[in-house]
């Protein structure tokens, strides 16, 4: 039997190149996934026909986790269909190469509004629907490197995810009594988002990324995916509050070696 079979998943951000990733492996691995969004595209179906390819159901809703109504609207919804979510995946997210200078207080909140609010409303909405049916899960929070390394162009990002550690470490305390597992994966630079979009712009910044990586490699959507499904897994039944990071050993290079490319360097 699948490792995940028998689960239901609820993804945020889910059509962003990780997401869809998440998806992915969630359902080759099992788990029923239920993913949301902003809006619906063509990307919908196409992770539809993948996740259905793999025999698990699927179902698309359009929210926005900024707005706690919605969150809960949404998470009724996956219940009444596909079941309870037992595996929360909270990785909707925004960057904007923004540095102190450029930051508007509205560019500001939208960081924390999305990355950090959003994600304390799905990742608890989660928790405490399980913790009323009495019920085990995982909650997996997608963080970044950049939590603790700081990047001068993108420092809302920065604190944003620094605030999504510490909410881990706060909710894996509460709820580690319920069977209710919450961690972080914190990749460093990925090929994915914003990155991949610089890399597409600038066709010798791989190189240059890769150069400060001591791996030499920059990780893939996939990469990620396979790390939140592992956190998932019925046989990770004691990690909680641990930020499994993967960056390729990035986060120990010193900040000077890393100053050049600092601007590429997020998740």
């Amino acid at each position: 039997m699948a490792a995940l079979a028998g689960q239901v998943a609820i993804l945020s951000g889910a059509l962003g190149d990780i997401g869809q990733a998440c998806a992915v492996e969630l359902a080759r691995r099992g788990a029923d996934v239920a993913v949301g969004d902003l809006q619906f595209d063509d990307r919908v179906k196409r992770l539809r026909d993948e996740v259905e390819g793999l025999g698990c159901r699927f179902r698309f809703d359009e929210a926005d986790v900024t707005d706690e109504g919605q969150v809960a609207d949404w998470l009724t919804v996956v219940e009444e269909t596909l079941g309870t979510a037992t595996l929360g995946i909270c990785n909707a997210a925004i960057v904007e190469q923004l540095d102190f200078s450029q930051l508007t207080a509205d560019a500001w909140r939208q960081h924390l509004d999305v990355n950090l609010t959003g994600t304390f409303f799905l990742a608890n909405g989660v928790a405490r629907r399980l913790v009323e049916q009495k019920k085990p899960g995982r909650i997996v929070f997608l963080g970044s490197w950049a939590a603790e390394h700081v990047h001068r162009h993108i420092p809302a990002y920065c604190v944003s995810k620094a605030g999504v550690r510490m909410l881990c470490r706060s909710m894996a305390l509460e709820y580690a009594q319920h069977e209710i597992l919450v961690n972080e994966v914190a990749p460093g630079i990925v090929n994915a988002g914003l990155s991949r979009q610089l890399l597409e712009e600038d066709t010798g910044l791989q190189d240059e990324m890769i150069r400060h990586i001591p791996t030499g490699r920059i990780m893939t959507a996939g990469d990620v995916a396979r790390l939140v499904a592992w956190l998932c897994d019925p046989e990770n039944n004691h990690m909680t509050g641990a930020v499994l990071q993967s960056d390729g050993g990035i986060s120990l290079v010193s900040a000077t070696e890393r100053h050049s490319s600092e601007v590429t360097l997020k998740t």
